[in-house]
């Protein structure tokens, strides 16, 4: 008898002890899983969309993210404890139950249809040295409907578009860009909100994402209903896309490239002269001379003697002009001197590798050519400094940004060692394009509003269309 009371005081204890082991916050609930030795909360956005967040029992994490700028607003929610001990959390639209034995999160429709459930973890948190700084690889699991449509991850080159029954290592490269984001048939979204190296798999018994370094698991569910009510959710947390300016709509005219200014009017003259539309002309590279002037940022070359005159009678054309522009420089270059003096340089591998033209490069004379830092405000700074003074204040139009992944060529475990501002660039390099772009456009809304920003960019990273960025890829590969 004795022991019965014994086995039954302690079911009613453990069960107390589970039902009770979580507090509400003003956006959801924080809780912790004694069973997995981690801490999770749970951040309503709004009656669609929430943040999870998983960390390591007792380590807090103060995570900004650079995607997300959305504030959580005032959700009307309702929380209990069911009589198994889980956590129930109901908005207008969502019930999602956390397992407080598991750590495991179901996602159902107000009244009941199933969206989505994670897999119990049992690799969620693997040790890691990122650049001598102790952190972790991150992991979740989910169980997805076999016959449910996936789609999303970004622009890729593997032919399909919905990503079902593949691995794909998540990356910027020259010919793809990515965003950890898959929306289901379903009418709901997964933005996995990390920026190193993630590796994506689906199959029959997953689907997952692991990145290679972070320091708590940390994604937004989002329920839409359809495709489109997703891509609102996207657009709520990671900004609208502003007001493009009416030309962009139009007809732009590119090749590689117009070798002098004579030749770029020219051909906007013969546009008009054939009564094509044309709204558009774009100037590709080196208009600033050799490769050791590498993106300098002025018209150093001598067949654009005269930009200011060039670029004014293209708007007499009643067209408009875009240039390229690019994340690293020369060393012959005012922008690399001044980045260099504030140790705002990246050393690693990139484009062009020789201070030669001609192909394949000649390592006997190595262009010296270094990606910037971007994170770094400074750094940014110092970009649009040398962009509006050299090009944005001839009367320019609009930015061409070039080798916004950015070219990385040979890559070394110490060139993502490199610190940046925001962390160790292993830990952030999926997000260069949107800082990068995000600098261009933030600096030239400070400076006016007379002329709407408008960039094309090699890569991209969800937020980038809150600062006028829209891709392009340098190739597409059938």
């Amino acid at each position: 008898m004795k022991r019965e009371l014994i086995f039954t005081f302690c079911c009613l204890l453990t069960t107390l002890v589970w039902s009770q082991e979580y507090q509400r916050t003003e956006t959801g609930i924080k809780a912790s899983i004694f069973g997995k030795k981690i801490d999770v909360e749970v951040q309503w956005f709004n009656a669609n969309s929430l943040r999870v967040l998983k960390m390591p029992h007792g380590q807090s994490v103060d995570k900004k993210s650079l995607s997300v700028i959305a504030r959580p607003e005032k959700t009307v929610l309702k929380v209990s404890t069911s009589e198994d001990g889980n956590i129930v959390m109901k908005s207008r639209l969502l019930t999602v139950k956390l397992d407080t034995k598991t750590g495991v999160l179901i996602y159902e429709t107000r009244n009941g249809m199933p969206l989505l459930k994670e897999l119990e973890n049992v690799k969620a948190f693997i040790p890691v040295n990122d650049a001598g700084r102790a952190t972790y690889s991150v992991y979740q699991s989910f169980k997805t409907d076999k016959d449910e449509g996936l789609y999303g991850l970004g622009q890729l080159q593997n032919g399909q578009m919905m990503q079902r029954g593949i691995e794909k290592y998540l990356v910027q490269g020259n010919t793809e860009d990515v965003t950890p984001v898959f929306q289901s048939t379903k009418g709901y979204g997964v933005f996995w909100d990390n920026y190193a190296g993630t590796m994506y798999v689906d199959n029959e018994e997953e689907t997952s994402f692991r990145s290679d370094v972070g320091d708590c698991i940390d994604y937004y569910f989002m329920y839409g209903g359809s495709a489109d009510g997703v891509i609102a959710q996207i657009r709520l947390l990671t900004g609208s896309v502003p007001m493009m300016p009416l030309w962009s709509y139009g007809f732009m005219q590119s090749k590689e490239r117009y070798k002098s200014q004579d030749e770029v009017v020219s051909v906007v003259k013969k546009y008009r002269e054939l009564g094509i539309p044309l709204d558009c002309i774009i100037q590709d590279w080196q208009y600033w001379g050799s490769n050791y002037l590498w993106n300098a940022m002025e018209f150093l070359n001598y067949e654009y003697r005269d930009p200011k005159r060039m670029i004014d009678e293209i708007h007499g054309l009643n067209a408009h002009m875009m240039i390229s522009i690019w994340s690293s420089f020369g060393p012959k270059t005012k922008p690399f001197k001044e980045l260099e003096k504030e140790g705002l340089l990246m050393d690693m591998a990139t484009w062009p590798e020789s201070g030669v033209e001609g192909w394949p490069p000649n390592f006997d004379y190595p262009s010296g050519v270094k990606v910037y830092d971007p994170y770094h405000p400074k750094a940014r700074d110092i970009y649009w400094n040398y962009l509006n003074k050299g090009i944005f204040q001839l009367g320019m139009d609009g930015w061409w940004m070039d080798s916004t992944e950015p070219d990385h060529f040979n890559p070394k475990d110490s060139d993502f060692d490199r610190q940046t501002y925001s962390g160790s660039f292993r830990s952030v390099r999926k997000a260069f394009p949107l800082v990068t772009v995000g600098g261009v456009s933030d600096h030239q809304r400070a400076l006016t509003r007379d002329k709407r920003v408008i960039i094309l960019t090699r890569s991209g990273f969800l937020g980038q269309q809150r600062v006028s960025g829209f891709s392009w890829l340098v190739s597409f590969l059938l």
